[in-house]
């Protein structure tokens, strides 16, 4: 059935009720009939108002100050997985605006969190953006200061030439250090409300998805041109999707994507893939979406991206999914490839696209085709570049050791998605789309006569929420 989308909504409905006609991604949800977790069939939409958001809080140094010194230094934020650290000695150093910390793991098996800044002449004691095992101490290059792991003075050369130092004030200083799902959380802020308050609903949703039961096999980061804000905004909604990826509209749903809002730090979008966007005059039929989705003739494989299954028979029976068919074949290989069972996985976990955002600058996606953790966060002091990571989680093999985590794949600017190995050539695709946006919009807000972005009432729900939480800490002293 086609859907006409160009027609104004209901002027009798209140402002936020408007939806794409057709099914919505709960009803799609619900036609695959297998053992769907409740958090996917919950809905928690939230109408937060219709204001224009200034374009200047993308490209205003002024802006970018405010956010380093209220946010920043008083949020949590994910450092690294706890993979990165697993031993005694390991470090990971997580670098953000003019911030940068050493994480390390002691000798007692704790996670502690140091400034990376020596106290004598402030040297940094790693190199930022690196990691590596098997320190016994964390010593000064500049001049050999050296602090054990538990960052306890240990040793001063010259040290007559220090009488007025006294050992226990010169302990490395910490920041706060909260682990969940396999993540490393840290807080520059002392009174700041624990981790687990601050998670809000992720805790509980993500029962059903332990990802500190997942390893990281992929990282890939990028330099984007364009402020943070902008950049991770645009992973934030499928509005874009009819225009930026207009190759995926035979077989994903955008205009009736899901979203909702769990509290001030925790927004979600569920955006379904085996049934066609609304926006189609014609929508495949479901022999089409099986061949859309891979492959349905006799012994040729059937799947989605890099996953294959196998699809007999010249037809699919009469009220048969397409997607239903591609993810069974999924479930097998998939179970084969990584080690584990996946046959009650549902068919919404195995192949949608499910993103979970936490405030200010992390996405989760704990799906199973689509295992992926974005990260965007300040290019140093740049105000017009940002660093973007994308991580993919793979579930550990049972009865096997936790492969270890894969070293991050740098990219320039310039450099498409798939020279990285072993991404999927589709999906690199995809996201040379979507950072290839980046650099017009960013010029495009610096010349526009008007001065603010219009939002969606229900599809950049997110976009606005982010910038109220956002408002919260910059209007508080």
């Amino acid at each position: 059935m086609a859907y006409d989308l160009s027609l104004p909504s209901d002027p009798n409905l209140a402002p936020g009720e408007a939806r794409c006609p057709g099914p919505s991604t709960r009803d799609l949800i619900l036609l695959d009939q297998d053992n769907t977790p409740p958090p996917l069939l919950a809905q928690s939409y939230q109408f937060l108002g219709d204001a224009d958001i200034p374009f200047d809080r993308y490209y205003s140094k002024e802006m970018f100050a405010r956010e380093i010194d209220h946010m920043w230094t008083r949020t949590w934020q994910w450092a690294c997985r706890e993979e990165h650290i697993p031993n005694s000695g390991d470090y990971y150093v997580y670098d953000v605006g003019p911030y940068s910390f050493v994480v390390i793991r002691t000798q007692d098996g704790d996670i502690k969190a140091y400034y990376n800044a020596c106290l004598h002449r402030g040297m940094q004691l790693c190199e930022p953006h690196s990691q590596g095992t098997g320190k016994q101490f964390i010593r000064c290059p500049f001049h050999g200061i050296t602090w054990h792991l538990n960052g306890e003075l240990k040793e001063i050369p010259c040290r007559w030439d220090f009488p007025h130092i006294k050992d226990g004030e010169f302990k490395l200083p910490e920041v706060r250090v909260a682990t969940w799902g396999g993540f490393v959380f840290i807080n520059m802020d002392e009174n700041a409300p624990p981790l687990a308050e601050f998670l809000e609903a992720l805790p509980e949703h993500f029962k059903y998805w332990p990802l500190q039961d997942r390893y990281i096999s992929l990282h890939v980061t990028k330099i984007l041109p364009s402020n943070w804000k902008m950049a991770m905004e645009a992973f934030l909604e499928a509005f874009h999707v009819l225009a930026t990826h207009p190759q995926g509209l035979k077989s994903a749903g955008d205009a009736n994507a899901q979203y909702d809002v769990f509290g001030k730090n925790v927004t979600r979008f569920i955006h379904t893939i085996g049934h066609p966007s609304p926006h189609l005059p014609v929508p495949p039929t479901q022999d089409e979406m099986l061949q859309l989705l891979g492959g349905r003739r006799p012994g040729v494989a059937a799947g989605v991206g890099d996953n294959a299954a196998k699809v007999d028979g010249d037809a699919l029976p009469a009220g048969v999914l397409a997607r239903s068919v591609v993810v069974e074949g999924m479930r097998e290989n998939l179970s084969a490839a990584f080690g584990v069972d996946l046959s009650k996985v549902s068919t919404s976990e195995m192949m949608d696209s499910i993103e979970y955002w936490l405030f200010p600058n992390m996405c989760l996606f704990p799906g199973i085709s689509l295992p992926m953790i974005y990260r965007f966060r300040p290019n140093g002091m740049d105000v017009d570049s940002c660093i973007h990571e994308i991580l993919f989680l793979t579930p550990v093999p049972k009865d096997k050791p936790r492969p270890p985590p894969a070293k991050a794949y740098r990219l320039a600017e310039e450099d498409s998605f798939t020279t990285v190995p072993g991404f999927s050539e589709g999906l690199a695709g995809v996201f040379d789309q979507d950072t290839a946006n980046l650099r017009r919009q960013r010029d495009g807000v610096k010349a526009s006569r008007k001065r603010g972005q219009t939002l969606g009432n229900y599809q950049e729900v997110r976009i606005r929420r982010f910038h109220m939480t956002l408002d919260e800490y910059l209007s508080t002293p």
